[in-house]
């Protein structure tokens, strides 16, 4: 389980094709990888996957063809960015809301626009999830808890604070950016 409060940015080192599936190599300085082990999971971009090597700078994940199929993982290349989440503890502060990591879909950011000092995105769904978005609800977008300002059909906006685009990949979302949501 997790949160949607991003620990920390990372890039991706390495992207390497075995049989269909993905062993992804992530790199970030922001977490202190020797307080982890192999098998445990840590979200990125919202997606539930599992450490199987550990670095001084991150971890390598084997990412499935099922995972690849239904979240936007697949799209990333060497470089791309990634939010990160590593799975929480009991008695931790949930600070968001509990989050299990287990993509719904992926969405398509239709509209970015300023609104004062914050940002205000448009995400458009399969119609066939716009039923579980609600106003004022909790949406997780790219493994960041968020609350849904308001829903038209199958596409649903977000109010973007400052602090929230400073420490998640969401400061770089233009429009036609591919997002996991849950």
């Amino acid at each position: 389980m997790f949160t949607g409060i991003i620990k920390a940015k990372g890039t991706i080192g390495a992207m390497e094709r075995r049989g269909g599936d993905v062993r992804l190599t992530v790199r970030s300085d922001g977490l202190p990888w020797s307080d982890y082990e192999v098998g445990e999971s840590i979200a990125v971009n919202g997606v539930c996957l599992t450490a199987v090597a550990l670095h001084d700078d991150g971890f390598d994940t084997d990412v499935s063809v099922e995972t690849l199929d239904v979240t936007g993982l697949g799209g990333l290349d060497i470089g791309s960015e990634v939010n990160l989440e590593p799975s929480i503890s009991l008695g931790e502060r949930l600070g968001g809301h509990l989050v299990s990591g287990h993509v719904d879909c992926t969405g398509k950011v239709i509209s970015r626009q300023a609104d004062a000092r914050s940002i205000r995105l448009a995400i458009e769904i399969p119609q066939e999830y716009a039923r579980y978005v609600a106003k004022k609800g909790s949406v997780c977008v790219d493994g960041i808890s968020l609350t849904v300002n308001a829903v038209s059909g199958s596409t649903f906006e977000l109010n973007i604070i400052p602090h929230t685009a400073e420490v998640t990949i969401i400061d770089g979302y233009a429009p036609g950016t591919v997002v996991n949501v849950e």
